[in-house]
């Protein structure tokens, strides 16, 4: 039975941009994937977007944000539509993410700002958000969501692919997908992912980002620095487990020079990474790299000398490794949908399977007139 053409759309942690991706699919079933675009967000956008996490910002700034933010969204699925040649009524429904300003599932709050209505109303489609809410407050960690649609991907891989895989995102957060040789799931966050690394960019050389690892590259680890960033808490929690964007910070390397901080940064997401493995039910055969962490290569080498397992890019098996998150959105509201499951025990300590999101139904056109 053919699938039903569905959009995802994912602002993460790193605060840059939209990514925009289209798939056809059912709740279960993955038949081929659409076009996907990123639409990078102004300087001055995503200064004011940053100054929201944490939630204390004023709520009317926030609310200023929000429908910005939405208003880009919108945007870029009209970009979207018209790069696939697509009207508005080809799509079934947009999985919208939203933007990610407050984590706190111990506390049993999570917020993701943007506006689904608004966005239902500007775009003509309906929209499902709201997906980590339900999960949260059952008291689950709300993250990561991606963990059943990277199932879906592995288990398309050709059968003599070795498992288990390990499905690795590097946005601003760094989660992992395990998925054995039986299809059974393990997720969690690893640790910081780019997040420390972008700000110490932005900080010292005025950049969003270390550019192919370029200051990293000319600088030397400190190890001192780097034992005492891995002695958080964190590290020592059981799986699932996840954090919020600001769960870490670079102060502990503030005495070091730009390259010497960069490098120790890098290294400590890399070795945060490498972490993992000891909360592995069996180890994994390879790791596939997704996210924008992927374009670094200083961190990508050292994922290659930490990790006792190849490691590759996305990219190299045939799925979009910048798309991948967006796609998952959009998979994720065609089971919210049908009702079935976003979240599991193994993957974000929810008590039990459930679903989520929130459906905002597109007005009919004598209603927009």
């Amino acid at each position: 039975m053919p699938g039903k053409w569905a959009i995802g759309l994912m602002s993460g942690t790193s605060a840059d941009g939209v990514d925009a991706a289209l798939i056809e699919a059912d709740a279960e079933a993955i038949y081929r994937f659409g076009p996907a675009i990123s639409e990078p967000y102004d300087p001055a956008f995503r200064q004011r977007l940053v100054a929201t996490y944490g939630g204390k910002a004023p709520a009317a700034e926030v609310a200023a944000v929000e429908r910005d933010l939405t208003e880009r969204h919108a945007l870029a699925v009209r970009h979207l539509l018209d790069r696939a040649g697509l009207a508005p009524a080809d799509i079934h429904v947009i999985g919208f993410h939203g933007q990610t300003i407050f984590h706190a599932p111990a506390k049993r709050r999570t917020w993701q700002i943007g506006d689904g209505a608004l966005l239902a109303r500007l775009t003509g489609i309906d929209v499902v958000n709201d997906f980590r809410t339900a999960d949260v407050a059952a008291g689950g960690q709300g993250a990561p969501l991606v963990p059943i649609f990277h199932k879906a991907l592995v288990e398309a891989l050709p059968k003599d692919t070795p498992r288990p895989i390990a499905v690795l995102n590097i946005g601003g957060v760094a989660n992992v997908t395990w998925v054995g040789r039986d299809g059974s799931l393990l997720a969690f966050d690893t640790g910081p992912g780019n997040a420390l690394i972008d700000d110490w960019a932005q900080r010292h050389k005025g950049r969003p980002v270390d550019l192919g690892g370029a200051l990293a590259k000319k600088g030397r680890i400190d190890d001192d620095v780097l034992a005492r960033l891995l002695s958080h808490p964190f590290f020592d929690a059981k799986a699932p487990k996840s954090l919020d964007r600001n769960a870490f910070h670079s102060t502990l390397a503030d005495h070091l020079s730009v390259e010497d901080g960069a490098a120790t940064l890098t290294a400590f997401t890399a070795a945060s990474i490498a972490r993992a493995v000891y909360l592995f039910p069996e180890p994994a055969q390879a790791w596939l790299i997704c996210g924008g962490g992927r374009h670094n290569p200083v961190l990508m080498e050292a994922l290659e000398e930490r990790l006792d397992a190849p490691v590759k890019g996305v990219d190299q098996v045939g799925w979009d490794g910048d798309a991948l998150e967006a796609q998952a959105f959009a998979y994720l509201a065609l089971r919210s949908l049908a009702g079935l499951p976003l979240s599991f025990p193994t993957t974000t300590a929810v008590p039990e399977a459930m679903t989520g999101g929130r459906l905002h139904r597109a007005p009919v056109p004598h209603e927009q007139a």
